[in-house]
């Protein structure tokens, strides 16, 4: 006997945007289930992602600190050792806390929570199997809605040649859990994720090579901005080369030897444990979309939808990392909030112009909007503002010189179209410059907001000052 519930929203998926769309929806007045087939909650974000990452990057950070830079504050630490497995145990707590708040959530806002998979079954029914050892394992369950929110997230691109083996050639849920600190760590592919990671275990004791096949890391960077970064880590240690390929990889008990290529040259490079980080694929594999024909971006394997996020099938929705766009957790977040508004009868919407890519390095790097590149290839008639850190006296005090803040605004207009920082705390100051894009201001305006001081944020207001100075770019 088939066991059949009826809901107004089911939502698949509880990650970044899935669980803020079943509460977004449940605060209008719908009845809504999320379905997750992970034991916890948050997605990948906060089981393998966004929140252990940066867990072990502020805990790899005290660490480097204490080892490197205490004493230039007087501080003596005497001889340092590092205890990973409590520093493990504290990321794992701050995973299992954010999670369990987030199935807190969910309960408080009467939303019937389903562990298991899911799999479309119509137009208006998900099928969904029980996670194995569920007392419900032998009893088959279809939910029925009027809407349904595919939101199941990502996961990361395999490279032909380098296959995952969960040891050696890893993926970011792997480096996330090293059991002891590899002596030279291999990174394939120079993005957030392998610069984020490949930081993590150069403070912590690994030499890190990060090896790229284009002439730039993090490509999708402001290229100024991108050159300093590149600039600032090798500084740090980490080695970098661009312009190579990875051309294949074997695993032995306690290698990886790699073959790579420059210019036509091979050269041979071992390591301890090698890092894919290429990038991520939207996760639809067993979802049912071809039982209801749900249209798709045949090359990028991206769902299609319209502005209400209402794929072909007008009942069914989808967000997140699974639609065209930055694979973000707060664009996630944003969509999922939009979509239970418009499932809702409501204007929702998402200011694509307006969300935020930070990269957690250190120092970090946040932007938000057109980056100068994007600026010239439209044509557009700018001025540009920097200012350094090394002028700010709160990062004097702080000793992080490092860095700028690079503000980009219409010549004739003055309207702010792109801001662009690398520094410390820039992912904390890129807040005021996203609210300065979605209100469609000026660097005037920043400029004469009053800062507090000493504060980082004196650099933005320096930066916005030097933009009524600049007119070189000006056409």
């Amino acid at each position: 006997m088939v066991q059949k519930e009826t809901y107004d929203l089911i939502v698949i998926g509880a990650g970044p945007g899935g669980y803020v769309a079943a509460v977004r929806a449940a605060q209008l007045g719908l009845k809504v289930a999320c379905v997750e087939k992970e034991t916890r909650l948050g997605g990948v974000c906060l089981n393998v992602g966004c929140i252990p990452s940066k867990a072990l990057l502020d805990s790899s950070e005290y660490f480097h600190l204490a080892k490197d830079h205490f004493a230039d504050h007087g501080i003596k630490t005497g001889k340092l050792s590092l205890d990973l497995p409590a520093m493990m145990a504290r990321k794992e707590q701050v995973v299992h806390e954010l999670t369990e708040n987030v199935r807190k959530l969910l309960e408080g806002n009467n939303i019937q929570i389903y562990q298991g998979t899911a799999r479309l079954a119509g137009e208006d029914r998900v099928e969904v199997k029980a996670n194995t050892g569920s007392s419900s394992k032998k009893k088959p369950l279809t939910l029925e809605a009027k809407s349904i929110i595919l939101a199941t997230g990502s996961a990361p691109v395999a490279v032909p040649g380098l296959k995952f083996d969960g040891k050696r050639i890893v993926s970011s849920t792997e480096a996330l859990a090293f059991s002891t600190v590899p002596k030279h760590l291999g990174v394939v592919g120079g993005g957030y994720i392998g610069l984020e990671l490949g930081s993590v275990w150069m403070r912590l004791g690994a030499k890190v090579t990060v090896v790229e096949m284009l002439p730039q890391i993090a490509t999708s960077m402001d290229g100024q901005v991108a050159r300093s970064l590149d600039r600032i880590l090798r500084k740090q240690g980490m080695e970098i080369r661009l312009n190579t390929k990875v051309l294949s990889a074997k695993t032995s008990r306690n290698k990886v030897q790699m073959t790579i290529e420059k210019n036509g040259q091979k050269e041979d490079l071992s390591c301890d444990r090698l890092l894919i980080s290429v990038g991520r694929r939207p996760l639809t594999q067993n979802l049912g979309l071809e039982t209801v024909g749900i249209n798709m971006d045949s090359t990028t394997g991206h769902v299609l939808v319209d502005g209400a996020y209402r794929t072909n099938i007008p009942s069914i929705h989808a967000i997140g990392d699974l639609i065209p766009g930055p694979m973000l957790a707060h664009k996630a977040s944003a969509e999922g909030i939009a979509v239970a508004e418009c499932i809702a009868g409501l204007p929702g919407e998402v200011n694509y112009d307006a969300i935020p890519a930070v990269v957690y390095t250190w120092p970090e790097v946040a932007s938000v909007g057109l980056t100068e590149e994007q600026v010239k290839e439209r044509g557009i008639s700018y001025c540009v503002g920097s200012y350094p850190f090394s002028g700010a006296g709160r990062a004097r005090c702080m000793g992080e010189k490092d860095g700028f803040v690079k503000l980009i605004a219409h010549s004739k207009t003055d309207r702010i179209l792109g801001v662009h920082i690398i520094g410390p705390r820039a992912a904390d100051m890129i807040a005021e410059c996203v609210l300065a894009i979605e209100f469609g201001a000026s660097s005037e305006d920043i400029a004469r907001t009053v800062h507090g001081h000493p504060t980082f944020a004196e650099a933005l207001q320096e930066a916005a000052m030097a933009v009524g100075n600049c007119s070189i770019y000006a056409s």
